[in-house]
């Protein structure tokens, strides 16, 4: 069993939770708050910001070309294609992508960019890859659990956000960062395997978080007076 099997076979529970929390059921079955919908753009439009802002790091630290390319090409990816999502959300809410855009982060999303920036600046390449899996990992397997589930056709409401991310790109994308983080590992001493199992768990914990976080459009106690987006 390869190091990110044994992650994901430890993480299950999260997994499950991820897939049954009351949000992504709700995109399942296309009948999501628009006040919940809306709140999930809005901290997701940041966090992807942040997400580019890793990978760049990332791309800092590494001493390979093919390293290098593969960061810069995430970059790309993450700046233009998962626009399309979004724009499935602004359609489903009617509101432009643009209103959207600039917000701060709630408490949830703050901690989850905040903790994958920690591994980024003080980590290695290891515990930024792992830090980084989850995301594409949960959303690949929600988007399958969710077509096997529901079977949307082209007039559900989330039918681009649920193909976008149970496409062969996704699983793609997710492959090749086991596969580099694997190959981490097996250059790892146990204490940095730890810190990576830590970083994966908890960006697990994270991604389960963020969901709850948009589901009841968590805020900062007293506002966010004086706070813009990172």
């Amino acid at each position: 069993m390869t190091f990110t099997q044994q992650l994901r076979e430890t993480n299950q529970d999260l997994f499950e939770m991820i897939f049954h929390h009351p949000f992504v059921e709700g995109i399942g079955r296309g009948d999501i708050a628009k006040e919940a919908v809306m709140h999930y753009v809005k901290a997701d439009f940041e966090y992807l910001n942040a997400f580019m802002k890793i990978y760049a790091i990332a791309m800092s630290k590494s001493d390979t070309r093919s390293d290098i390319a593969f960061f810069h090409e995430q970059v790309g990816f993450t700046l233009h294609s998962e626009t399309g999502p979004h724009m499935n959300l602004c359609d489903y809410i009617g509101v432009s992508y643009k209103e959207l855009q600039g917000h701060p982060l709630p408490p949830t999303a703050d901690h989850y960019v905040k903790h994958m920036m920690y591994h980024a600046y003080t980590g290695s390449l290891g515990e930024i890859y792992a830090a980084l899996l989850p995301c594409p990992w949960t959303y690949l397997e929600i988007g399958k659990v969710l077509m096997e589930k529901y079977k949307p056709q082209a007039n559900h409401p989330f039918y681009r956000w649920i193909t976008f991310y149970a496409d062969s790109g996704i699983e793609a994308l997710t492959e090749t960062l086991c596969k580099r983080l694997d190959a981490c590992a097996e250059e790892a001493s146990e204490a940095e395997k730890n810190r990576m199992r830590d970083a994966f768990r908890k960006s697990c914990q994270l991604e389960l978080g963020f969901w709850e976080m948009s589901l009841t459009c968590e805020t900062w106690p007293a506002g966010n007076i004086g706070v813009t987006a990172p």
